[in-house]
């Protein structure tokens, strides 16, 4: 398999070396190289005329549910899954069966990881089998290749158990991700408001995530930690997270794509695809998230790539499981806000490449000479119906179904190595 190549004609947007130029990008033996180093002449070109080259997309927040739940989701069907929608790398949550919270089970993940069509990343948990306990060997994870650590699915809500994992997880230089929820609060089934009201479903209200945001920036201030605030659904959260960034916490934070595109509104007909945690918001929380991607409030778009089966999602709304697959169309739903003048397409790779790296430390997010070639290339004017017969995971669980999208990666490189093709 070829790692030697020259990507021609394209547009190579790189924001960590302020690079937006058309011209070709060398790759030899699977790193990138400056045009000044010389390679074989009759290398393999790949025509990226009409196509942005970019550093390889990086996934901060995915569920790919090995070990335990295979049905839904395992780690080479979510890393084939990655490669189509764009992705050389994603960081996967420990809310497995059983919890990824040892060194034992992380270093399966990496095993099994060896195998997959992108590089994968295990997250570990903050706490012993993410019951809010006890702290989990955060050390002992880090040495078998955990990247960050995080009970997500549920929060810590234990403030002091909290303040030592952010402490110990500096020790380490591991960012602790916050699932930010106060849990008596949010006993709902979507966002609390006039559309809950009107569907007759119990509501999660806004204060549910901002009360906790505020907890996690207070105890990041008051340690000097860092932490990264996941999933951020409301206005208040924006807001909160600004002021803190403003004072100079160590705080950084993500949205999904859902997020920035529906609404509550969504809900209405009870599809369970729209049941998500943190739920769909207001249309004033969209527009907030938007203007927080925008100037720098929020970080990383992450997918929170949640697969279920048709047992866990065709159910009363109210007993659906929370969730939804976005790996392969996070990209598209991002590209949307570039053409309504929301991002230019500098700040989307930031947030999709160049951040996601910087805050998890991996390789990647960038196109300097040296890095390993993980590249995406994206064609801006390609139009798709995402349909079912298209879904590359194991799981179809998604309110996006049927939507014509436009922006696609045709090409994904991870050293080197192509791992999803569509340009021919």
């Amino acid at each position: 398999m070829s790692t030697t190549w020259r990507i021609a004609n394209g547009r190579i947007i790189d924001p960590a070396n302020m690079i937006d130029r058309s011209g070709d990008l060398l790759i030899k033996d699977g790193v990138v190289v400056g045009p000044e180093e010389p390679v074989p002449a009759d290398i393999p070109v790949i025509d990226a005329d009409g196509c942005w080259v970019v550093p390889g997309l990086i996934d901060i927040h995915v569920h790919l549910r090995e070990p335990g739940e295979e049905y839904k989701e395992d780690i080479l069907s979510g890393a084939r899954s990655a490669a189509s929608g764009g992705f050389t790398a994603v960081a996967c949550m420990p809310n497995t069966r059983p919890v990824n919270d040892n060194a034992t089970i992380t270093a399966m993940i990496r095993a099994r990881a060896a195998e997959a069509a992108v590089r994968v990343y295990p997250v570990g948990a903050i706490s012993l089998g993410s019951e809010g306990q006890q702290l989990a060997e955060f050390g002992e994870m880090k040495a078998a290749g955990a990247v960050a650590v995080t009970d997500d699915g549920q929060p810590v809500r234990d403030s002091q158990l909290m303040r030592r994992a952010l402490e110990y997880a500096t020790d380490f230089d591991l960012p602790v991700i916050s699932h930010s929820e106060e849990a008596t609060l949010s006993t709902g089934v979507m966002n609390e408001g006039a559309v809950a009201t009107r569907l007759g479903l119990k509501g999660i209200p806004a204060a549910a995530e901002s009360i906790m945001v505020y907890r996690e920036i207070a105890l990041a201030e008051f340690t000097g930690s860092r932490v990264h605030i996941a999933h951020v659904s409301t206005a208040m959260s924006v807001d909160l997270i600004r002021a803190a960034k403003a004072r100079g916490v160590r705080v950084t934070a993500e949205t999904a794509p859902h997020y920035f595109i529906l609404t509550d509104e969504a809900v209405v007909g009870y599809d369970t695809n729209t049941k998500m945690n943190p739920p769909l918001r207001s249309a004033a929380d969209r527009e907030a998230i938007r203007g927080a991607l925008a100037d720098g409030t929020l970080d990383t778009i992450a997918t929170d790539h949640a697969p279920h089966s048709i047992l866990e999602k065709e159910l009363e709304f109210d007993r659906a499981a929370n969730g939804i697959i976005g790996l392969e169309t996070a990209l598209p739903l991002g590209m949307a806000l570039i053409r309504e003048k929301v991002l230019a397409p500098g700040r989307l790779i930031e947030l999709m490449s160049v951040n996601p790296a910087r805050i998890l430390g991996v390789p990647g997010g960038s196109l300097s000479p040296g890095a390993p070639a993980d590249i995406t290339v994206i064609d801006p004017q390609r139009q798709f119906v995402y349909s079912a017969d298209q879904v590359v995971s194991k799981s179809r669980n998604t309110p996006f179904l049927g939507w014509t999208l436009q922006g696609r990666a045709v090409l994904t490189m991870v050293g080197g190595c192509i791992r999803h093709n569509l340009l021919g």
